[in-house]
């Protein structure tokens, strides 16, 4: 069964036109008749197989991408340890009543964003089953492009408040270990966005999707601090 079905949708072009070829042979048809009827079944059968590999390529870019959405919201959404939202909210430990009214402010945000993931989840696994994905792909890349892009706004928001203010050592560890998954899962992005715009018009560019940076355990003294006393090191021969 498996075989028929693959000689049916890839085999019948070459099947085709090797009895063209043979019946020509044996009832005697004139060259001028034969060749053209070969040419344009060979293109027919070319055609046929661009359209069906590039079909084959964008099902896979889908399938990949859905992979991400779930990967994302999964991993970096909801209470999960390695949200950036949980990351800021372990700040309220810092003795700092001004980083309290943002990290509050950040868990409205983060309300919005776990309701605005479940439903895109939700939609995306509706079309699945109703066969109806492929027809949206270009609105589930960009809708899971601009969930990405205002997510990262907040871990560049965190970094900039970590440069500026002492933070627990845990929150760092904590916040790296999530840069590492973080840019992992970007680098997917990245990849697939590239593998999509070969076979999908897409105005989303790679780069846009941004890496996390990571934070130094140990900070650097800042201008006017004092770097702390090197050991003097003799230069000389011993003689």
């Amino acid at each position: 069964m498996y075989l028929l079905k693959f000689i049916a949708k890839w085999g019948w072009c070459p099947i085709l036109i090797t009895a063209v070829a043979v019946v020509g042979y044996i009832y005697e048809w004139p060259v001028v008749v034969v060749i053209p009827i070969l040419i344009i079944t060979l293109a027919i059968g070319l055609i046929t197989g661009a359209i069906g590999a590039r079909e084959k390529e964008l099902e896979r870019s889908s399938q990949r991408l859905r992979q991400l959405a779930g990967y994302f919201n999964r991993r970096f959404m909801g209470s999960s340890s390695l949200s950036i939202f949980a990351i800021i909210d372990s700040l309220f430990s810092v003795d700092n009543p001004k980083l309290w009214d943002w990290a509050r402010a950040c868990d409205m945000a983060r309300r919005i964003f776990d309701t605005w993931c479940s439903s895109f989840i939700g939609r995306v696994e509706s079309d699945i089953r109703t066969r109806g994905f492929n027809v949206y792909l270009r609105t589930y890349l960009n809708e899971l492009w601009l969930l990405n892009s205002h997510y990262c706004e907040f871990i560049e928001q965190f970094y900039e408040i970590a440069e500026k203010i002492e933070i627990p050592r845990e929150t760092i560890g904590q916040y790296n270990r999530f840069v590492t998954e973080y840019n992992a899962f970007a680098q997917d992005f990245r990849d697939n966005i590239s593998e999509l715009r070969k076979v999908a018009k897409t105005e989303i560019e790679p780069p846009s999707v941004k890496f996390a940076k990571e934070l130094p355990l140990v900070k650097s003294p800042q201008k006017g601090e004092e770097k702390p006393s090197q050991p003097t090191q003799r230069k000389g021969y011993i003689l």
